[in-house]
C-alpha cells in the first residue's frame, strides 16, 4: 500500500504553530492553530503563554528548559484549554528559536490533534518489511516536523524526493532521483562532509539527534536557508539501510525570531497594517517603472526609506542614489546643488562643481520637502523634466538627464497649489504616482514590530541583554499620539535602553511624558479619581470590552446591550475614542 501524498500534505499543513517569545508571550498564532485552540489570533499575541495549558507548571518547566538548553523536546501529548473552556489533547513539539549569533529568542510550539496523526500510525503497525521502512520515514517527518524530506541510501544516493523538496530547492523528483545529496543541496557544508571523502554513514549519525542550519544553492542560484535534521533509516531487522533528512526553508523563520517577517520589510520599512501593505504594494509596483513618483506623509514616518528602497529594487539599483533636502538651502544654493555650475558662475564660485542631477546619472534622485523650493526653481525643474536635459548655473551646454526623480513632502501640496504657492503644472508632472506613507498614530497595531525592530538595532549598540517590553509600558505607548512618528519612537526607545538595567523595557524607563499619562485600564495603579464609583466602574468595562473585541465598537455595543451612538457617547465622555 502506498502512502496517499495528498493526505500527508493535509496532515503537515494542518500543524498549529505558535511563537513564544523569551518572556513566555506569545508573538505569532498561525491560521491552524485559531482552528484547534478556538482562539483568534489578535487575542493571543502579546499575552503570556499560560492561558493555553491546563498543566501549566509541566509545559512551562519544558519550555523553560528549551530556553535553557537550546535542544528541541520530543513529541508528546499536551492538554490544551480551548477558548470554549474544553479540554484537548494534543501532540505537540518545542524547538529553540535561535538568532544569528546563537543566542535563543524564543520557542517555536508545533501541535497537532491526535485525531490527525494516530489513524496513519495505526495503519502502518501491521504492514510488510517494505511499509516498516515507509513508517520509519514518515516517524522522522513527524518527529522533525519540517517541510522538505528526501530519504537516501547508504551511498548517499537520493531515492526520495518530495513535493516540499522540490518546492524549495527548485528540482523535479525526477532530476534529483539517483543524485547524491551534495549535488542537490550544494552546500559549503556538504562539500566539507560527504562529498570530501568522510563516511556517509559517520555523517548521518553525527548529525542524527540535532539540527543543522546552512544555506543551499537552489537550481536558479538562489541562496536559501534552511535548518536540516537528518535521521538514519533503519529497515524491520534494524540494519542501517540509509537515511532520511528533512528540511525547511527558515528564510522566514529567521525574521520571525526578530519579529519581522520578511514580506513586512523593504529596506527596513517595517509594518504589517493595511495602510502599510499598501504602501509595500506600491513600492513594488513602481520598482518595475522608471515613473517620477511623489512620497507623501508627515515628518518621520519615513519618506527616504521609501526612495531608497524603490532605487534598490528598481532596475536602477546599480546606480547611484542622490539624495537632497530642499529646505536646507537658499535658493540661489539650492540651485547650485541640484544643477551644478560653472567656475566663475557667481562671487565663491572658484571651480566648477557637478549637481546633484549629475551626481545621480544612471540612477535615482531624491528631492526631499519639494514643496519648500521657490517658483523660480520650480520653473526650472519643469523645464528638466520635460527636456530631460539641463544646464549648470552660469553654462551653455546642455547635459543629457538620465536620472529618475522621486520627490517627498510633509505639506499638503494641493492646497498650496489653490493657494498659489505651489506651481500647478509642476505638481502634476512629480505626482506622476503618490506613495502617502500613515503616520505612526495610524497605525498603532505596528507599533509591536517596530519597537521589537529597534530592540534588536539597540541590543547591538549598547550591548545590552534587553529582550522586549512590558504590557504595562507598551499599553502607554500604544496610547501616546506619536507627533513625531517613528523619528519620535527611535527615541523614546533609545531613551528606555539607556534607562533599563534588566531584561525588559517597563514603564518607568519611558521619558517623563509617559509617566505623566494617566493610568489605563488593568494597569496595577488604577485607581478611581474623581469620577464617581460607578462611572468609574463603566468606564472600565467599556475599556476592557474595547479591548478584548480589538477596539471594533459594533461587537461592543452588542455585548454591553446599547446601541453605537450611545457607546460612542460613552465613549466620548470617558475620552476613550
Amino acid at each position: 500500500m502506498k502512502i496517499d501524498n495528498n493526505n500527508l500534505k493535509d496532515l503537515l499543513e494542518s500543524d498549529g504553530v505558535t511563537i513564544i517569545n523569551a518572556d513566555l508571550t506569545i508573538t505569532y498564532f498561525n491560521p491552524a492553530a485559531e482552528k484547534l485552540t478556538g482562539y483568534k489570533a489578535w487575542e493571543t499575541v502579546s499575552k503570556d503563554c499560560s492561558f493555553l495549558f491546563v498543566d501549566w507548571e509541566a509545559v512551562g518547566s519544558k519550555i523553560k528548559n528549551v530556553l535553557r538548553g537550546g535542544i528541541s523536546s520530543t513529541v508528546e501529548t499536551v492538554a490544551l484549554q480551548t477558548r470554549s473552556g474544553e479540554t484537548r489533547e494534543i501532540y505537540a513539539l518545542f524547538t529553540p528559536i535561535l538568532l544569528s549569533d546563537q543566542k535563543i529568542q524564543g520557542v517555536l510550539f508545533v501541535f497537532q490533534s491526535p485525531e490527525k496523526i494516530l489513524p496513519l500510525y495505526k495503519s502502518l503497525k501491521d504492514k510488510t518489511r517494505e511499509l516498516i521502512n515507509e513508517r520509519n520515514k514518515l516517524s522522522a517527518i513527524f518527529n522533525s516536523r519540517l517541510e522538505g524530506t528526501f530519504t537516501i541510501d547508504k551511498q548517499c544516493n537520493i531515492t526520495t524526493f518530495n513535493r516540499s523538496a522540490e518546492k524549495i530547492t527548485g528540482y523535479s523528483s525526477s532530476e534529483a532521483l539517483g543524485q547524491k545529496c551534495w549535488e542537490i543541496f550544494r552546500s559549503e557544508y556538504c562539500r566539507d562532509g560527504c562529498e570530501n571523502g568522510r563516511s556517509p554513514n559517520s555523517v548521518l549519525m553525527e548529525n542524527s539527534a540535532r539540527f543543522k542550519e546552512l544555506y543551499i544553492t537552489r537550481k536558479d542560484s538562489r541562496k536559501v536557508a534552511v535548518r536540516v535534521t537528518t535521521a538514519p533509516l533503519l529497515d524491520a531487522e534494524g540494519e542501517h539501510i540509509g537515511a532520511v533528512e528533512t528540511f525547511q526553508d527558515i528564510t522566514e523563520l529567521q525574521n520571525l525570531s526578530s519579529h519581522l517577517e520578511d514580506r513586512f520589510r523593504l529596506s527596513n520599512i517595517i509594518g504589517q497594517s493595511k495602510s502599510m501593505e499598501r504602501v509595500y504594494r506600491l513600492i513594488e509596483d513602481v520598482s518595475k517603472s522608471n515613473s517620477t513618483i511623489l512620497i507623501t506623509g508627515d515628518s518621520g514616518t519615513g519618506k527616504e526609506l521609501v526612495a531608497s528602497a524603490i532605487h534598490l529594487n528598481s532596475h536602477r539599483r546599480t546606480g547611484p542614489f542622490a539624495a537632497i533636502n530642499c529646505s536646507a538651502f537658499a535658493e540661489t544654493l539650492l540651485e547650485s546643488e541640484i544643477f551644478g555650475h560653472e567656475k566663475g558662475a557667481f562671487t565663491g564660485a572658484i571651480q566648477t562643481k557637478q549637481g546633484r542631477f549629475e551626481l545621480a546619472q544612471g540612477g535615482t534622485l531624491f528631492l526631499d520637502e519639494i514643496g519648500d523650493i521657490s517658483a523660480s526653481v520650480q520653473v526650472k525643474m519643469l523645464r528638466v523634466l520635460e527636456t530631460r536635459q539641463f544646464e549648470r548655473v552660469g553654462g551653455t551646454s546642455s547635459i543629457k538627464m538620465d536620472v529618475r526623480l522621486i520627490a517627498a513632502t510633509n505639506k499638503d501640496i494641493s492646497k498650496m497649489v489653490e493657494s498659489g504657492t505651489f506651481r500647478e503644472d509642476f505638481y502634476y508632472r512629480i505626482n506622476v504616482i503618490n506613495i502617502h506613507l500613515p503616520p505612526l498614530r495610524d497605525r498603532i497595531d505596528d507599533l509591536p514590530l517596530l519597537i521589537q525592530s529597534l530592540i534588536d538595532r539597540y541590543f547591538k549598540k549598547f550591548n545590552k541583554n534587553i529582550l522586549s517590553v512590558s504590557p504595562s509600558a507598551l499599553k502607554r505607548l500604544k496610547a501616546y499620539d506619536w507627533p513625531g512618528n517613528i523619528r519620535e519612537l527611535e527615541n523614546v526607545l533609545e531613551h528606555a535602553f539607556v534607562m533599563c538595567h534588566g531584561d525588559m523595557i517597563d514603564t518607568d524607563h519611558l521619558p517623563d511624558r509617559f509617566l505623566k499619562m494617566s493610568a489605563f485600564p488593568g494597569e496595577e495603579n488604577d485607581v478611581p479619581g474623581s469620577e464617581a464609583p460607578l462611572q468609574y466602574a463603566e468606564k472600565i468595562i467599556i475599556s476592557q470590552i474595547l479591548e478584548t473585541y480589538n477596539g471594533h465598537r459594533g461587537k461592543t455595543a452588542d455585548v454591553l446591550g446599547i446601541d453605537k451612538t450611545t457607546l460612542w457617547r460613552k465613549m466620548k465622555k470617558y475620552d476613550l475614542l
